[in-house]
């Protein structure tokens, strides 16, 4: 299940990969947040990295770029640098995965995030929602077309 589109996402503060704190509201204009299973599995880094080579995309839409996993702050320091991310990924790491239930983004089953993507107006209002099946990456297609159709309701 997702958040409807419409529906105020839920509050949150978490760490990035340099155990900064992010808050939701903090990401003033909007926000893309990115839930994805785990750093250094093959269908994330391909579909982050896909992000990363993208931010073009989010900066002209004037949404921060945030994506949260399971992952610990550590692991994800050490994944950003291994792949050249400069946006904030965030560690939903303990209590394991909060953040990412409130989202109605955690496979209580395998225990880690399903793929899924809100997009956030500035007051934190989920506009459109990208997602895709385990082991499938989200195209990054989806976000532009999630972006030009928040864009055009505004």
């Amino acid at each position: 299940m997702a958040l409807d589109v419409g529906a105020v996402a839920p509050e949150f503060t978490l760490a990035n990969q340099f155990g900064e704190t992010v808050e939701r509201a903090s990401l003033v204009g909007g926000a893309v947040v990115v839930f994805f299973p785990f750093a250094f599995s093959r269908v994330c880094t391909d579909e982050l990295g896909q992000l990363r080579d993208n931010l073009d995309l989010f900066d002209a839409a004037g949404v921060s770029l945030v994506a949260v996993s399971v992952d610990h702050k550590y692991t994800l320091r050490a994944f950003a640098d291994a792949n050249d991310i400069s946006f904030d990924l965030l560690a939903d790491f303990w209590p394991h995965g909060t953040v990412t239930r409130a989202f109605d983004a955690f496979d209580e089953v395998h225990g880690y995030a399903e793929r899924i993507s809100y997009v956030l107006d500035g007051s934190g209002v989920v506009r459109a929602a990208v997602s895709s099946p385990h082991g499938q990456g989200r195209p990054i297609a989806d976000y532009a077309r999630a972006l030009s159709s928040v864009e055009a309701a505004l």
